[in-house]
């Protein structure tokens, strides 16, 4: 499975960060814009460089140029985590004036899985009518929202739970979920 992940100017670099880590695709290409490289720096303290390991090639959301941007080359999804609401707002309404809203207008037109976790709150009328359009054409809205039935005990477990449901809902296997005994 060949997977682009987009960092954007939403708080909450360490959800991509740890989606990337534990994400079992084949390929992984990441894209980041000018505030998401900022908020990787100042948020989890690390620079592009760092997630070299994780991924096959890194992006500037500037390079327009690379041939993610093209239809004629496919992937299998995109997931932007975080995403902004400046970034949904654009990706709903067609404006693909950098690389990361191109990726994600191809995802679209080409019928490929896009989801997009949204770690802004409150939404704004506005923002909640913009993920609604978007929901209509098929794209998931999976707002950053940790989940609890698990017990986490530090911020760490918190964060990888919640990477872990968007690689599920990505159709990659993950570890085992609530009650999963229970269906033996």
């Amino acid at each position: 499975m060949r997977v682009v992940l987009g960092l954007s100017g939403a708080s909450g670099a360490v959800y991509g960060v740890e989606f990337l880590k534990r994400c079992p695709a084949e390929e992984k290409f990441v894209i980041l814009t000018r505030w998401g490289r900022s908020l990787l720096k100042s948020e989890a303290g690390l620079s592009p460089e760092d997630l070299a390991p994780f991924s096959k090639k890194i992006y500037s959301t500037d390079d327009m140029s690379s041939p993610l941007a093209s239809g004629s080359n496919p992937f299998d999804a995109m997931v932007v985590l975080p995403c902004s609401v400046a970034t949904l707002g654009k990706i709903a309404n067609g404006i693909s004036d950098t690389l990361l809203t191109r990726v994600a207008e191809v995802a679209m037109k080409e019928r490929r899985r896009l989801i997009l976790c949204v770690r802004e709150t409150p939404l704004s009328t506005v923002a909640l009518a913009n993920a609604h359009k978007l929901s209509q054409d098929g794209v998931i809205i999976m707002p950053v929202s940790p989940p609890f039935y698990m017990t986490p005990r530090t911020i760490e477990e918190m964060v990888a739970s919640f990477a872990d449901k968007v690689i599920g809902t990505l159709g990659l296997p993950v570890p085992a979920g609530w009650r999963s005994e229970d269906l033996e």
